[in-house]
């Protein structure tokens, strides 16, 4: 596979895949490419069977995703601040095969379902260690570059940018007829929700997003157990976080620097207003920003939420209230608490539902305690009030137990599919031309519930509570609530 491919530092110069790597350090001369021979005699197979997966935004979480589809063939370690202003790289001369092979009480082959045909970042000092980890992947600055030029070539997208830019990339792979996998939250406003779903059956492509927990085997026992009537009818739900783990609140935006050479600060900013950079909003603070990010909701609440929406059949709510600490232009609040009203439903094979209201606060606070929770015993990240009984789970439907305690409790015969992680779930969806379990037509409902928060939030001090009109989109009791479901673009972005 051709290793000398050009990167768009800016829009006039190039960079070499040789003089890239020259610039991040001599350590990365060392490397060795494993021949593919070798490899596949250790559980891989061959770039030629394996679908074509190309990542943009892969410096952070998005390095973590392309892992989840294939090992890095060399093995690096990065450490750096959140704010992006001391990283220290070090890279380690050895393949992961050479690694497990020494490592004690190795448990594991290497894993690769997919081919890492391609990678893109807007900053090439902080994506430096993925790039090394996959040496015969083709580098890009500008995924708009990279989808122009690989067309052909590409099968899926993997997409670990913030929230802000999910959409316009998205959509604009759907349109090439590519298979899109995104990381959560799936957008930033409703309206791209709605859009991408709709784009997403139009094109008849394979989606997902990262929402790990919905392929485990917690959250299938959640919606096991409730779905069964382990503890009757369920009319209250309680959800929580301890995020954010980063800046919000009533803060103003830092004061702007300059723009290092290494980041395309126009392409970063993408669909977004213009505005100054600064390293304290880039690489991970951006979450608490409202141009940006969707705060603790947008990083925790499809981990939280999912569960119970999928285990009562929730679909979206009709009103929703919420109260906030104060929060500014700029940043969302460091605290919120949440209500959201479910109507009551029928659900084939269940039968009556009745309403639910659900909770949900996060900075810190939790909801409180369950009466008969056992002293000492924490309250997890979710907790269900049946008429019979309680339930509770941590985030990603994690280790779902009854309150009080029952260490005799085996819980009913397991009925749904289980499948593998999120990412074999993707691959194999593309490959055997079936729907992924977490794609948009699923996850823009748990994303629409997720950003109807951050509308009550910004809609508070109106005092009312807001009554959702799902099926128009619409709030039917504030009109300027509706405002709020979208933004206009920068020029020159679009879905």
């Amino acid at each position: 596979m051709e290793q000398k491919e050009e990167m768009k530092d800016k829009p006039s110069k190039s960079l070499s895949r040789r003089n890239f790597l020259g610039t991040v350090g001599a350590a990365t001369a060392a490397f060795t490419i494993i021949p593919n021979h070798v490899l596949a005699g250790r559980g891989f197979k061959q770039p030629s069977d394996l679908v074509n997966v190309v990542g943009v935004g892969v410096g952070a979480r998005g390095a973590s995703n392309i892992q989840g589809f294939c090992d890095p063939e060399m093995v690096t370690v990065r450490r750096y601040n959140r704010d992006g202003t001391a990283i220290a790289r070090e890279a380690l001369a050895e393949s992961l095969a050479s690694q497990l092979e020494r490592s004690a009480g190795q448990t594991r082959e290497p894993r690769k379902i997919a081919n890492i045909y391609a990678l893109c970042d807007v900053d090439t000092n902080y994506a430096a260690h993925i790039f090394e980890a996959y040496p015969k992947a083709k580098v890009y600055q500008d995924w708009r570059q990279m989808l122009e030029k690989e067309k052909s070539s590409i099968d899926a997208v993997m997409i670990g940018t913030p929230d802000h830019c999910h959409a316009p990339i998205a959509a604009a792979f759907m349109k090439e007829k590519k298979h899109v996998y995104v990381e959560k939250p799936m957008c930033k406003t409703i309206y791209e929700a709605r859009h991408l779903a709709a784009l997403a059956k139009e094109h008849d492509v394979v989606t997902q997003v990262g929402n790990q927990g919905h392929a485990t085997e917690g959250t299938r026992q959640t919606v096991e157990w409730i779905q069964s009537g382990v503890i009757g009818h369920v009319k209250e739900v309680n959800l929580s976080t301890n995020r954010p783990s980063w800046p919000q609140g009533n803060l103003q935006r830092p004061a702007a620097v300059r723009v290092p050479g290494s980041l395309n600060w126009d392409i970063w900013i993408g669909p977004a207003p213009m505005k100054a950079y600064h390293p304290n909003i880039c690489h991970f603070n951006w979450r608490g920003l409202w141009d940006y990010g969707t705060g603790a909701m947008g990083d925790m609440g499809a981990h939280i939420f999912d569960a119970p929406l999928w285990a009562l059949n929730l679909g979206l709510p009709t009103k929703i209230h919420a109260t906030s600490t104060p929060y500014s232009d700029d940043f969302l609040p460091q605290g919120e608490w949440v209500t959201y009203e479910f109507a009551e439903r029928f659900t084939p094979g269940i039968g009556y539902m009745p309403p639910v209201t659900v909770t949900w606060c996060d900075g810190g606070l939790r909801p409180q305690r369950p009466a008969t929770l056992e002293p000492g015993r924490r309250v997890a990240d979710a907790v269900y009030y049946g008429e019979k009984g309680i339930i509770m789970h941590g985030s990603h439907g994690a280790v779902p137990q009854l309150v009080p305690a029952d260490e005799g409790f085996t819980g009913p015969e397991p009925w749904l599919a289980r499948t593998g992680d999120i990412y074999e779930d993707f691959i194999e969806a593309i490959t055997s031309g079936k729907k992924s379990s977490n794609d948009f037509s699923w996850s823009s409902k748990v994303t629409e519930v997720m950003l109807l928060t951050n509308i009550a939030v910004l809609t508070q001090r109106s005092n009312v509570t807001l009554e959702y009109d799902a099926e128009n989109m619409r709030i039917t009791n504030l009109d300027e609530a509706n405002e709020l479901f979208h933004y206009e673009y920068r020029q020159g972005w679009s879905m």
